[in-house]
Formats: C-alpha cells, structure tokens, sequence
C-alpha cells in the first residue's frame, strides 16, 4: 500500500493541474483582453465574477459527490458511489440549464449592480456568450467529483489538459486574428465548457457500463442528491457573497482599481487552486476513512495535509513575491494598473501560509460530511467580513492605495475562517463513520 504522503501526491497533483482549468481560462482571457483595453478588462472583471460566482455556487455538485463517492467506496459500494453521480449530473444539468436562462435574459440587470456604467458593454457581451456553458460547467463539477470519490483524478487531468491548449489557441485566432474582441474571448471559452463536459461525461458512462448503475433520470436519488448538498450551497453562498462583494467595492473605488482587483484575483484564484488541490486530497481521503471506521486514521491525514497545507502556502507565497513585478506586465500596458497590480500582489504572498492551512481544514470536514457545521460557521465569518470590507469601501482612496486596502480586508476574512475551522478541527463531533 502507498504511503500516505503518496496518497495525498497522487490525489494532489492532477487535481491541482485539473483545477487551474477555470482559472488558467480567465487568466487567457485577461492577457488577452488586457491587451484590448483598460475598460474591456475592466469589463471582463465584472463578468467572470459573476460567472465564477453563480457557478461556484454549485461546486457542492464536486464536493458533495466526492464525499459520498468516497465514503461509499471506502465501505466497499462501488455501485452506490457511481450511482451518487449518475444522480449529480441529472442535477447538474437541470441546475445549469435554469442558470444559463437567468443569465442571457438578466445580464444587464446583473452588471448594473456593480455601479461601472463604463464597462457594463463588454460585461454583458461576455456574460451572455459565456454564460451558456454553465450547463457544461456543472456536469464538469459533478462528475469530477465522483471520480475523485474513485480516487481518480488523473482523468479529469487529461480533459483539462486538452482544453486548456484549445482555448488558448481559439482565443488568439477570435480576439486579436477574428479581431472579435471580448465576444471572441467568450466564444473560445464557451466552445472548451462544452468541450470538457461532453468528454467527461461519455468516460463516466464507459465506466459504469455493465454495472447495476442506472443512468436514467430518477426523482428520489437527483432529490437526495440536492438535500445532501444543500447545506454546501450555503456555506458556498456565504464564500461566494465575501468575494462578490469585495468586487462591488472595487467597482465602487475607480476603474483602475476594478481592473487591478480582477488581475489580482485572478491570480489569486490560481494560487487557491494549488491549496483546493491539497483539500480535495483531504476530501477523497477523509471520506474513505471514514467510510472504513478509521478514526485513528482520519486524525492523522488532517495533521498530514494541515503541514502541507501550510508549506505549500510558503512556497506559492514566496515565488508570487519573485514575480509581483514581472506578471503584471502580461495582464495590461497600462503603468497605473500595473503599479496597483504588483502592491496587491505583495499582500496575496504574505497571506498564502495560513490560507493553505484554511483550505486544507475547509476540505477535511467537507470530506467528514460536516456541511451542517461549515454551513453555519460561514455565515459568521461573512458577517464578520462586512465590517471589515466597508469600511475600506468609505475610507480608502482610489488607485494602488485602494488594491492594497481591498487585500487587506480579504487577508482578515481568511484569520477569522481559519480560526473557526480549526476550532471546529479539535473536536471529535465532525467525525461520523460509516457510508
């Protein structure tokens, strides 16, 4: 049997190279639209929030799925866990589809919300084409979640892999050999959802055929399926409505600032990916031994994974602050955005030690089943987090100054969520063994 160290690298890694998919997408997108112009970014920055927002509301599609994929698995019920995804994607699909709707028909509604008249066009241009791939995002979701309940994350890796090189080059040949613009960008990161999805689906049915699984819609398993994860929905709301709102700010602070604050947060997103790697190990991991009865073992991957957790932060944050002065030069020609950029990027680095502990305890009780718990305890933290966030809303000044205060206030809603999360970690209540 691998060591446990083993384990976890195996998990980690592909899971990690599978997860900068949506972020490397926005990444794309923001080196090439930057390039474009400064309200186009800015526009950009607006979008994807709303994107990323909407969809990550629904990541409990991967997190609840993996759970019970894996603690099934670990009690020996292989058909039980596919079966947990069949049951996801049924959901995934009618979540998605009532999304998209909401979107393509409200986009200008939404992006008004932000108060940035100047780049609410491209906002909505981008939000309405890529919008309607969110269907495929959350198939993606579901069904990388109950493969990484098979402790398969390698397949999830491949598709990544392949779309990723695909978007790139579409979003080259839209934006600046179409000259397409931001309605180019969108397209290419469209045509890659869809792309990833169908993939993934048609590898999760090749895997359960011959099985007792049945692949047909049933009401009381896609039912079961949404109550299991309902308290995931709001602990992801709470996330969710933290970083949402924190980009309300920007926007309310200037379009240098906003345009900033979408490259730093960006960056950011790729750098949690590395983290939510480490985390997904620890649900695949958490689930199965608990799934087996395994207390004793349960304990010692959460001390495991909390270490690593904890240098890997060290390293990402040292390696942001070697290039806090080189990277913005990718994102925008512009010298105020880039001076915001690389200050905003200097409290990112400093943050990314306990931000790798936060993300490692987030993914052990996900793993354990403890929705009810985190769900309740993000609530608090986002509470804790307003005042926090308004006040860099009616006291900060515009410009650089203003990227930095905005981190700042990030970096102590992450103090409070580390600090209930390893309150939470100490107990033995998380803990309930059995499929």
């Amino acid at each position: 049997m691998p060591s446990m160290h083993s384990q976890v690298l195996n998990l980690a890694v592909p899971a990690f190279l599978s997860l900068v998919a949506e972020p490397f997408f926005l990444m794309v997108d923001s080196a090439v639209i930057g390039h474009v112009g400064t309200v186009e970014l800015a526009g950009l920055g607006i979008a994807s929030t709303v994107l990323t927002t909407v969809t990550g509301l629904f990541i409990f599609l991967a997190y609840a799925t993996t759970a019970t994929s894996a603690r099934r698995m670990g009690a020996g019920d292989r058909d039980g866990a596919a079966q947990a995804g069949v049951d996801g994607v049924w959901l995934s699909m009618l979540l998605g589809v009532a999304v998209t709707l909401a979107l393509t028909l409200c986009a200008p509604a939404v992006v008004s919300w932000f108060g940035t008249a100047s780049s609410a066009a491209p906002a909505v241009t981008y939000l309405r084409i890529a919008g309607c791939g969110v269907p495929a995002m959350l198939v993606t979701m579901a069904v990388t979640g109950v493969l990484r309940g098979f402790q398969d994350t390698r397949t999830p890796l491949v598709v990544t892999v392949i779309a990723f090189s695909v978007n790139l080059i579409l979003n080259l040949w839209f934006v600046i050999g179409l000259g397409w613009g931001i309605a180019g960008s969108a397209t290419g990161t469209l045509i890659c959802q869809i792309g990833m999805g169908l993939a993934l689906v048609i590898v999760f049915v090749v895997r359960t055929r011959g099985t007792g699984v049945s692949l047909r819609f049933q009401p009381v398993g896609v039912l079961a399926s949404m109550r299991d994860g309902v308290p995931l929905l709001i602990r992801t709301m709470a996330l969710r409505a933290s970083l949402l709102l924190t980009t309300w700010v920007a926007a309310g602070l200037g379009v240098v600032a906003l345009a900033s604050f979408q490259v730093t947060m960006t960056v950011w997103n790729f750098l949690t990916m590395a983290l939510d790697a480490l985390g997904i190990a620890g649900q695949a991991l958490t689930g199965a031994s608990l799934g087996a009865g395994d207390k004793e073992r349960t304990r010692e991957i959460t001390r495991l994974l909390v270490r690593w957790g904890a240098w890997v932060g060290v390293g990402l944050g040292a390696l942001l602050l070697v290039v806090h002065r080189l990277l913005p030069m990718a994102f925008s020609p512009d010298a105020d955005v880039r001076q915001a950029v690389a200050a905003g990027l200097i409290v990112i680095a400093l943050s990314q030690p306990w931000s790798g502990v936060v993300f490692l305890l987030d993914g052990v009780l996900i793993g354990a089943g403890d929705g009810r718990w985190l769900a309740g305890a993000q609530v608090v933290m986002l509470v804790a987090y307003l005042p926090m966030i308004f006040a860099v809303r009616f006291f900060a000044p515009t410009g650089t100054s203003a990227v930095v205060w905005l981190w700042i206030a990030f970096g102590g809603f992450m103090l409070v969520r580390g600090l209930l999360l390893g309150y939470r970690e100490r107990g033995d209540a998380w803990m309930r063994v059995g499929a």
